[in-house]
């Protein structure tokens, strides 16, 4: 491997870290505020989540078009959650000023779906990425989160503020934990790389 693709391999790293990060910590923020002051930022968290939603889902869609590293699979997925992510910010905008109750029930289907299609993905990154315990636990909490969310609208709708506060906080921190796990993967797989190409 020459040194322009083993940079190339770190700059990708590097991005992939950086969404990992900034969006595990804006989620973190999100849940925290979410479980401090519940019933006063209903509409500012929502905006708060609906603006996560549409950067992740811009960012999801670029890794899955621009990445030249993932399989097909892995590409689509990112392509697909990204589209969910922004379906479900647009429709979080939309409502803004409606009660946090009506706008949980329009909302919480569409995080279901996203988190279960993002829990999905990251098992189909599962043998590329080297933080695998990491990748694993972030992909059964996100399948696990969607389908509880998914079996029981009604109530998720009710008690919406407390999950998604306390679901953002588990799957920020384990994002920001991915993110820094990623930098070790990246100078391992750029060290082995440029190994390979001496030899």
């Amino acid at each position: 491997m020459t040194d322009s693709l083993a940079s190339e391999a770190k700059s990708l790293f590097t991005s992939i870290r950086v969404v990992l990060a900034v969006s595990g910590v804006i989620a973190l923020i999100a849940g925290i505020v979410l479980l401090v002051w519940p019933t006063k930022s209903a509409v500012i968290v929502t905006g708060i989540f609906a603006t996560y939603l549409v950067i992740a889902g811009l960012v999801y869609i670029g890794l899955g078009i621009f990445s030249r590293v993932k399989g097909g699979w892995a590409r689509a997925g990112h392509i697909v959650l990204g589209l969910l992510y922004i379906v479900a910010g647009v429709i979080a905008f939309a409502n803004l000023g409606v009660a946090a109750a009506t706008l949980a029930l329009i909302v919480v289907i569409f995080i279901g779906i996203s988190w279960i299609v993002d829990g999905v993905v990251a098992l189909s990154l599962l043998g590329k990425d080297g933080s695998r315990v990491w990748t694993l636990l972030y992909a059964l909490l996100s399948i696990i989160a969607g389908v509880i969310v998914l079996f029981s609208p009604m109530y998720a709708a009710a008690v919406l503020w407390l999950v998604l506060g306390i679901s953002l906080v588990v799957l920020g921190i384990v994002q920001i934990v991915r993110a820094i796990t990623l930098g070790r993967d990246a100078k391992e797989f750029v060290a082995s790389a440029r190994a390979d190409s001496a030899i």
